[in-house]
């Protein structure tokens, strides 16, 4: 490990609005602990930022030093980042402050805001935003990736409908960025990561979605391939107005999993649809078809689809890893259960395949870096790990399932849902990867500002 600068760094301190937080300070451990809580985050300090200033003295600090700095807010997607020990991390959560305009159906928040705070301050205006499945993501980090929301076969990408940021770049100067303005980073920042500059405020658009029909049908984990092949099928049928995923689900038997769920193994059906309950009921007739143990579906808030996913309420110690696939057939499919369905005994909480197209094909929408995901469905599969063994075991079974459907992998991956480095991964197109190297050589050319997922310089 490099020796830290400490002098330089204790220089910062009194430029801060935030805090400063070295190792061994009282908070030290909270300070560098991401929402992954398997992930041992050891920067070489953290900076607790409150402004955009904060920001810019943290990056001038860290180029006299000779370190790198690392955004992160929820820390969600921690895994990536690798080794901190030449990296500032800079936390952004204190950045929280979130402002609605109804009237350009605009939301615009700090860089700490998670999904949550917007969905309650935009549901008073009847409006939501394109959220993720888990209200406790960081809105910038998410966005940056691309954004897959329940709206995104109607809407596309969350990356699709930002209209303006502020960003500190690794110069440390702070910019406006739009259309108008660094167009060329304004197209980066849409789906292309976090490595060109660090984002303090977002501005993006909402919609005027008040309710939908919402819910999830589950059934035991023996008939995941009749309920997975007759979703497949449905997926097939339905408006770019419905969103869909399948999943294999394996509970531990915990107290604080509710009593339908809790020690069980499922297969279960998730779906949103932006329909009235009469046209909603009929297009989910195929699926209710099968008899489902436990259907959940009726009219849900748009606020209140972060309840649908059942995502862990808060940090937890997990592994997790992702992929497209170009399609989901028969042989997918058995290749699939052959490792995880009925019998087999596999260390994962979910492995659930979502459906795309719609809004997100090549082609239906544009606006920035990745305003698409070129692949009928994209897989993710996670586990707990609350120790080294299950670790190992979760690992173990994420090689299996990303081997089994090696030979329906799409040629891209989707940013947000690859949570383990390497493996040679593209996340665009070339054309689109040598712009964004291009873009990252002109405002970061020393490579100052470290994302989870970094602009490969030698693809």
């Amino acid at each position: 490990m490099p020796a830290i600068p400490l002098p330089g760094l204790q220089s910062l301190r009194p430029r801060l609005e935030g805090s400063l937080v070295l190792p061994g300070d009282p908070g030290w451990d909270a300070a560098r602990s991401a929402w992954q809580l398997a992930v041992d985050q050891r920067p070489a300090a953290v900076v607790l930022a409150r402004s955009a200033a904060d920001v810019a003295a943290t990056l001038e600090t860290a180029r006299a030093c000779g370190l790198r700095v690392a955004p992160q807010s929820s820390g969600h997607n921690a895994a990536p980042l690798g080794p901190l020990d030449d990296t500032i991390l800079l936390r952004t959560f204190e950045m929280a402050h979130v402002h609605i305009d109804p009237e350009r159906r605009l939301a615009r928040v700090g860089a700490g805001v998670v999904w949550a705070e917007v969905s309650a301050a935009a549901a008073k205006h009847g409006l939501a935003g394109l959220a993720g499945t888990a209200s406790d993501v960081g809105v910038v980090g998410y966005t940056l990736g691309g954004g897959l929301s329940w709206f995104a076969r109607s809407h596309g990408l969350a990356a699709n409908h930002v209209t303006a940021a502020t960003v500190v770049t690794a110069d440390g100067r702070i910019r406006r960025v739009d259309a108008w303005h660094e167009p060329d980073l304004f197209w980066a920042i849409r789906g292309g990561g976090g490595a060109h500059a660090i984002i303090t405020e977002l501005e993006f658009a909402l919609f005027p979605i008040t309710e939908v029909y919402a819910g999830a049908m589950y059934w035991p984990l023996e008939r995941a391939e009749e309920v997975l092949k007759r979703w497949r099928d449905w997926t097939a049928t339905v408006p770019d107005s419905v969103t869909s995923l399948g999943r294999l689900l394996r509970f531990p038997p915990l107290q604080e999993i509710p009593q339908p769920f809790r020690g069980r193994s499922l297969v279960a059906v998730e779906a949103v649809a932006q329909l009235d309950r009469e046209a909603a009921d009929a297009l989910l007739a195929p699926l209710r078809e099968l008899a489902p143990e436990l259907d959940t579906f009726a009219p849900t808030p748009a606020a209140a689809l972060d309840m649908l996913h059942l995502d862990p309420p808060g940090p937890t110690p997990a592994a997790g890893d992702g992929f497209q696939l170009t399609e989901l057939s028969d042989e997918t499919l058995a290749a699939l259960l052959a490792v995880a369905g009925p019998g087999a005994d596999v260390p994962l909480l979910t492995i659930e395949a979502r459906h795309l197209g719609g809004a997100l094909a090549p082609g239906a929408r544009s606006g920035g870096a990745v305003s698409s995901l070129d692949a009928a469905f994209t897989v993710f599969s996670g586990g707990i790990t609350v120790d080294a063994a299950s670790a190992a075991a979760v690992h173990t079974a994420l090689d299996v399932i990303d081997r089994v459907l090696a030979p329906w992998r799409a040629r891209t991956s989707y940013r947000n849902f690859t949570e383990r480095p390497g493996h040679g991964i593209a996340f665009e197109p070339d054309h689109v990867r040598r712009r964004l190297r291009q873009i990252k050589q002109a405002y970061d050319p020393h490579d100052v500002i470290k994302a989870n997922h970094p602009i490969d310089s030698s693809r």
